[in-house]
């Protein structure tokens, strides 16, 4: 909300604040019914904003998914899920198995370790994991402060399209762009980078099979659920 290139209400360099922001939420009479039903009376501040935001964006639950039906019916995520196909078992098994390396970095066989960052159930980030290492086409900066990312769960929608762009820029459109940055990690230069991408010093080096690549993202598609997409409670609360 406070971000100049996003809504704006920085208040900084002539733009609204945040402050500027309560007082026209205040003038609006839906809001006004819905902050006093909320909090006892209708006054807008930021620190009501933050909570109200927040406990909707946490009542955001998808896991009604192909992979959670199948994870139901198996021991461990490492099992092969009988509702999954052999592809999308596959794209597991190189999800969860990290990638074996030589002493230069390059991948001599294993998986690409998504896991060790992206961990199952929830498919978000580890808290503690560092920067990724990703420079921005549009910026030419390696920005080294970015350290996290959200779930992995429904990248894509129901009917198998990316939900939007990837990378904290939005630039990567396809599952083969990310692995092909994740392919090609140099340490060097980075004093921010994860270790589990830093190898040592040796950074990682992979070859993208396209089956490896197709496997990986079928079964990232496994990961999408339909209520999310359905349910009420998080349609339009403005219908025409």
């Amino acid at each position: 909300i406070q971000d100049h290139t996003e809504m704006g209400f920085s208040g900084e360099n002539g733009d609204p604040g945040i402050e500027d922001l309560a007082d026209r939420l205040e003038e609006i009479g839906y809001d006004q019914e819905l902050f006093a039903y909320v909090f006892g009376d209708a006054e807008v501040t930021e620190e009501r904003m933050q909570i109200a935001l927040a406990q909707f964006v946490r009542s955001i639950q998808s896991f009604d998914s192909k992979f959670d039906a199948g994870r139901s019916r198996s021991n461990n995520d490492r099992n092969n899920f009988a509702n999954f196909t052999a592809e999308e078992n596959l794209g597991k098994q190189l999800f969860l198995t990290p990638p074996q390396l030589d002493n230069n970095g390059l991948r001599t066989g294993g998986g690409f370790g998504c896991q060790g960052c992206h961990e199952a159930p929830e498919f978000d980030i580890d808290p503690n994991s560092r920067n990724n290492g990703f420079t921005s086409s549009f910026t030419g900066v390696e920005d080294e402060t970015i350290t996290r990312s959200p779930t992995l769960r429904d990248l894509f929608d129901a009917e198998g399209n990316l939900n939007g762009g990837m990378m904290h820029t939005g630039e990567l459109t396809s599952i083969e762009a990310v692995l092909a940055h994740y392919g090609n990690i140099d340490p060097r230069g980075n004093g921010n980078l994860d270790r589990r991408l830093a190898n040592r010093g040796a950074g990682q080096t992979f070859t993208l099979d396209p089956a490896e690549v197709n496997a990986l993202e079928a079964f990232m598609k496994t990961l999408s659920g339909t209520d999310v997409y359905t349910n009420a409670k998080w349609s339009d609360p403005f219908p025409n």
